[in-house]
């Protein structure tokens, strides 16, 4: 297999540095010399390959989306029913770890700071929709074989979405009445509810 080139490579290595910084200090306090220290770079080599501070954000946001998808292909790939699936798929974006934590925090600071930036309200959009069709599509299924009770698969599927962005802004938040294991026991109690039979 051919290695990457070393631009790509650079180019991951600068989104990655981002993504730590943002999770870190958040957008606001951003600076390039902080990601160009944590990517081990210049900051000639972030203007190289971003032409300003804002393509380097939503560059990293996109980054950061497409390492969720990655994980979001492992637990997909393990096989089992759709609502085997849907609850592996529930439980893997619990902030468990601190790699997850870390992606967390990115996706508060774009929803903070897409309110007022409609290319990251564009962003959010493309990215909540990819989210939402994959959740819709495991309910579909597993209404189809009977596992989930019936009725309409998209408010099923929102409400798992806002179900589990909501609670983990809680966890972040560091609430007493909101832990990760409750958040988790949470979810699992929701889609039992759902379950057929």
């Amino acid at each position: 297999m051919p290695r990457p080139s070393v631009e790509a490579e650079r180019k991951a290595q600068i989104l990655r540095a981002t993504c730590a910084v943002i999770a870190d200090a958040g957008i606001h306090d951003l600076r390039l010399t902080d990601v160009a220290r944590r990517a081990g770079v210049s900051s000639g080599t972030i203007h190289y390959y971003f032409d300003s501070k804002q393509a380097l954000l939503h560059a990293a946001f996109e980054h950061n989306f497409r390492h969720s998808l990655e994980r979001r292909a492992a637990v997909l790939a393990c096989g089992g029913s759709p609502l085997d699936l849907l609850a592996r798929l529930v439980e893997s974006y619990a902030p468990l770890d601190a790699e997850s934590v870390a992606a967390w925090r990115v996706w508060a600071e774009l929803w903070v700071h897409g309110l007022r930036q409609p290319e990251l309200q564009e962003l959010n959009e493309s990215i909540y929709g990819e989210w939402r069709r994959t959740v819709v599509g495991l309910v579909r299924d597993a209404q189809d074989q009977g596992l989930l009770k019936g009725g309409d698969p998209v408010l099923v599927a929102n409400t798992v979405v806002a179900m589990i962005d909501g609670l983990a802004i809680q966890v972040l938040l560091g609430s007493r009445n909101m832990t990760v294991d409750r958040m988790r026991a949470t979810c699992r109690a929701y889609l039992d509810s759902l379950a057929d039979g």
